[in-house]
């Protein structure tokens, strides 16, 4: 009994490794999950008796389960069957196309991850590269929303800044879940937007069988109350306009809403607008079909470059923001009061109808968006500046023709952003962000766009040109009562 017993190395080792993963399964790792576990259930305690629209049980479901649920749908298998006939394939291998496709676009939100990490970094950006502000909030309207709806945030899309401001400035009182496209599948980006509760889409599919359970996944967190974010545009602005809205998920989310059921469907028109867009330049390349295509490596270096020439101004002290981010909270839309004052039932409709109706639902969201986008100091000089036409202009004679411009967007209805609620700071401040760009430049106390800016000056000046055309009929009729700003 007391024999020492000799074994081969190798086998020690294996022994000591089989003895250490069963000390971490059956000791360590349940201890842990508890651990986190009571975190995570506390969290979700404070959150939902701070935020004023509660995380719903969808929201906090488990990935797997909402996984299986999603391929169990009926709808999915009719789609997986219809599949199988349609492309001759085994059904096994079709339900194994399914499987991929429902974890792709599934999230994992964590909400740890969401409200300390992602609310913290997101603040921080936003904070550092910018001066954020909230220009307008529809409080009346929000506080009408009957608790258990289902929000969602109608959006103009203008930098990929938009997700990281508007979850940021959201985050007291929801949780946003958005949906992103292909460019951000890569590690480690993709496990860090999944935990933020973000889902991927596949821009233009054309792939029945994934559309179906896009589609399905859409209106499975829409009926079970998910907060969401959508970009009716679909993508960037490459000019700075608002573009015409592109009517997919709209469609998703409406077409099997239930005006009798539990939920009301409420969007929030929310306009969005910078004093300066950190991919403007790239925006407006993809607008000239000559300009020669520029591969990952090009945008990297880009990327490399300017940061580190901004870090360099920090470190002389030379460093300044890129001037005003701001966001206005536009008048909700409720499905429920929609449908009533229009008599019909999008579930009820054909297909060819139910497009139509929901081509106007988009349209009148991007009214609402146009009527909420700020004015910030950059769009009011650059439309001064680009209206000039090449003539150069004194400070005193700019600034005119400014507070000219903001008085008729004034009587528009425009929601104007004033720093300070000073006008002539602000117009002074849009000034210092063009001319320190070298997009203006001064010339013996004259001021004219610099040669070959027009077209980035003109992108500024887009973000508020539908407003210009909102103008009163006596301002268009009498361009030069408003300083002889063009129509």
């Amino acid at each position: 009994m007391g024999q020492t017993v000799s074994v081969p190395l190798w086998l020690f080792a294996a022994m000591l490794l089989l003895a250490l993963w069963a000390a971490l399964v059956l000791l360590l790792a349940p201890g842990v999950r508890w651990y986190f576990r009571r975190r995570v259930n506390r969290m979700i305690g404070e959150i939902n008796s701070r935020l004023s629209i509660d995380l719903p049980s969808f929201k906090v479901t488990r990935r797997q389960v909402l996984i299986d649920r999603l391929f169990h749908d009926s709808k999915v298998q009719a789609a997986a069957d219809a599949c199988c006939r349609e492309r001759q394939l085994d059904r096994s291998e079709v339900l194994r196309l399914v499987d991929r496709y429902a974890r792709e676009i599934v999230p994992s939100f964590n909400v740890y991850v969401y409200f300390r990490v992602g609310y913290a970094t997101g603040r921080a950006i936003a904070r550092l590269l910018y001066r954020v502000r909230v220009g307008f909030a529809d409080d009346p309207g929000f506080a009408a929303i009957e608790a258990r709806s289902t929000i969602v945030f109608a959006m103009n899309h203008r930098s990929n800044m938009d997700y990281i401001l508007v979850a940021f400035l959201a985050a007291e009182h929801t949780a946003l879940s958005y949906a992103v496209g292909e460019w951000a599948r890569v590690w480690p980006l993709q496990q860090l937007i999944r935990a933020m509760g973000a889902y991927f889409v596949r821009r233009n599919s054309g792939d029945a069988l994934y559309r179906t359970v896009l589609q399905r996944y859409v209106q499975m967190a829409t009926e079970g109350g998910v907060c969401q974010a959508m970009f009716p545009e679909g993508g960037l602005s490459n000019d700075g306009r608002l573009r015409t809205p592109k009517l997919g998920l709209l469609d998703y989310m409406v077409k099997t809403f239930d005006p009798q059921g539990e939920r009301d469907l409420v969007f929030i028109p929310v306009g969005i607008n910078y004093d300066r867009v950190l991919e403007d330049r790239s925006l407006l390349r993809k607008l000239d079909p000559l300009a020669p295509k520029r591969g990952t490596g090009y945008a990297a270096l880009k990327t490399a470059l300017f940061l580190a020439k901004n870090l360099l101004l920090a470190a002389s002290g030379r460093w300044h923001r890129f001037g005003y981010a701001c966001v206005n909270f536009g008048t909700p839309l409720s499905m429920r009061k929609h449908l009533a004052a229009r008599g019909f039932d999008f579930r009820a409709l054909p297909d060819v109808e139910r497009h139509a109706r929901v081509a106007e639902l988009g349209s009148a969201l991007m009214a609402g968006i146009s009527l909420v986008v700020p004015v910030l100091p950059v769009s009011v000089v650059a439309s001064v500046i680009e209206a000039a036409q090449g003539l150069a202009l004194s400070e005193l004679e700019l600034k005119s023709r400014a507070l000219a411009l903001m008085t008729r967007l004034a009587r528009s209805g425009a929601r104007i952003y004033i720093p300070r609620q000073d006008q002539d700071y602000a117009i002074s401040v849009g000034l210092r962000m063009l001319t320190l760009r070298r997009l203006v430049l001064e010339n013996e106390g004259l001021f004219v766009a610099a040669a070959g800016e027009q077209p980035l000056l003109a992108y500024y000046a887009n973000a508020i040109a539908h407003l210009l055309d909102a103008a009163p009929a006596a301002d268009r009729a009498q361009p030069g009562a408003a300083a002889n700003i063009p129509p």
